[in-house]
C-alpha cells in the first residue's frame, strides 16, 4: 500500500498509526457499574444512619463516612483512564516513506570485549540486522568496538562483511522478518510453494551453514587458521 498518494494535485499522506479500542471493554463497563451502584448504596446508608449526637460510635461512624467519600472520589477518577481504554499500532515502514529526505544520520555503536562470553556469531547477527535497517543506507553507520582484541572477532566480522553482500538484497527484496540470520533461520521453515524463494532460502542458508563451519575451525585452530585464510585471499 503506498504511503502517499496524489489528490486534486496535493500529496495525501497514510496515518502513521492506526487508533483501536480495547478488548474486554463491555465487562468492565458492567463491573464499573455494579461498582458505582455499590458506592451509592453505602453512602446512601451512611447519611441515613448516622447515630445521634453524643452517641458513642458518632467519630468513629463519621471516620469511616469520609474514608468512604475519599475512596469514590479516587474511583470516579481513575475511571477516566480505564472507561474506554484504547491501544495504538503503528506503521513503521511508514514512517520511513514519508520523512526518507529528512531523516538524520545515525551512528550504531555494538561494543564487545570477551569471544568466549559473547560468542563471535552472535555478534555478527548483531551487526547484519542492524545493517539490515529499514534505513537510507548512507545515513546509516555502524561500528563494532572490541576491547578484547580478538582475531577470531575480526575473521567473524570480515566474514560477516562478505556475507551481507547476499544477506542484504535478500531482506530488502523479500522484506522478511526478523532481519537477524540466526532469529530468521530459527523460526522459518524453508518455502516450497515459490521456487525462486525457495532457491535463494537454501543458498543463504547453505552460506550460513559454511560461515559457522569455518568460525568453529577457527576457534579450535587458533590464529594460524586467519593467517592461511588472510594470505590465501591477499594472492
Amino acid at each position: 500500500m503506498a504511503v502517499r498518494e496524489k489528490e486534486m494535485g496535493k500529496d495525501v499522506y497514510l496515518p502513521l498509526f492506526e487508533t483501536k479500542g480495547a478488548k474486554g471493554r463491555i465487562p468492565y463497563w458492567l463491573y464499573a457499574g455494579s461498582m458505582f451502584v455499590g458506592i451509592c448504596l453505602i453512602c446512601i446508608f451512611r447519611v441515613s444512619h448516622i447515630p445521634a449526637k453524643g452517641d458513642f460510635g458518632r467519630p468513629a461512624w463519621n471516620g469511616l463516612f469520609m474514608a468512604e467519600l475519599w475512596f469514590s472520589f479516587y474511583w470516579l477518577i481513575t475511571q477516566s483512564a480505564r472507561w474506554n481504554p484504547i491501544r495504538r499500532y503503528t506503521f513503521k515502514e511508514r514512517l520511513y516513506q514519508r520523512y526518507e529526505e529528512v531523516l538524520p544520520s545515525i551512528d550504531v555503536f555494538v561494543c564487545t570485549a570477551d569471544p568466549q562470553v559473547e560468542p563471535p556469531l552472535m555478534v555478527i547477527n548483531t551487526v547484519l540486522s542492524l545493517m539490515a535497517y529499514n534505513y537510507p543506507p548512507e545515513k546509516l553507520n555502524i561500528y563494532l568496538s572490541d576491547d578484547g582484541g580478538s582475531d577470531l572477532m575480526f575473521y567473524a566480522l570480515l566474514e560477516a562483511s562478505r556475507f551481507s553482500a547476499h544477506w542484504l538484497p535478500f531482506c530488502r527484496k523479500l522484506k522478511i522478518e526478523p532481519r537477524s540470520p540466526a532469529a530468521y533461520f530459527a523460526k522459518v521453515c524453508e518455502p516450497t510453494n515459490d521456487p525462486v524463494m525457495a532457491n535463494e532460502w537454501s543458498s543463504i542458508k547453505v552460506y550460513i551453514s559454511k560461515l559457522l563451519l569455518m568460525l568453529f575451525a577457527e576457534d579450535l585452530q587458533g590464529s594460524s587458521f586467519l593467517r592461511h585464510y588472510l594470505t590465501r585471499d591477499s594472492i
